[in-house]
């Protein structure tokens, strides 16, 4: 078994035009290199209404997101679901001067790694968090340049 064993699911809802193989490159890659073979993983795309539902409902959070992630599974079975706020996620593509598709790509590890388990601190120092290190170094491998993103 690979990680081409995992079963993913792309949900684009609204938003046709993204690119959805990236996303699942982003998934299956960030699997594969956490070591996991099998397992199963959704990730929806929704907009800042939806995502702020969920925020407030499961965080206790106001307002939109860029990514709300689940872990269902119990020990070693992979099984998540990834919430990507679309509208929050363009506003951070623009702000730090990446393309969207670069940014969703990011937030699909982001809430991958969450799903497997990893945590980064909240507030000033999340950036700097050894997870946020793991994040960009995935995404280099899934875009292919090696050099971390950002």
């Amino acid at each position: 078994m690979t990680a081409a064993d995992v079963l993913i699911h792309i949900n684009v809802g609204e938003f046709e035009a993204v690119p959805r193989a990236l996303l699942e490159r982003a998934v299956r890659h960030t699997v594969a290199r956490e070591g996991r073979v099998s397992g199963e993983v959704s990730l929806t795309l929704m907009d800042d209404a939806g995502i702020g539902e969920l925020n407030k409902s499961y965080l206790g959070k106001d307002g939109p997101t860029d990514v709300i992630a689940f872990s269902l599974g119990e020990g070693d079975d992979l099984l998540g679901d990834i919430y990507v706020g679309m509208g929050q996620a363009q506003r951070q593509a623009a702000d730090i001067g990446v393309p969207i598709a670069e940014e969703l790509a990011r937030l699909a590890i982001h809430g991958t790694l969450h799903v497997l388990g990893h945590e980064h601190p909240e507030g000033p120092d999340r950036d700097a968090s050894p997870m946020y290190a793991l994040q960009e170094s995935y995404l280099s491998g899934v875009l292919g340049d090696g050099e971390p993103a950002r």
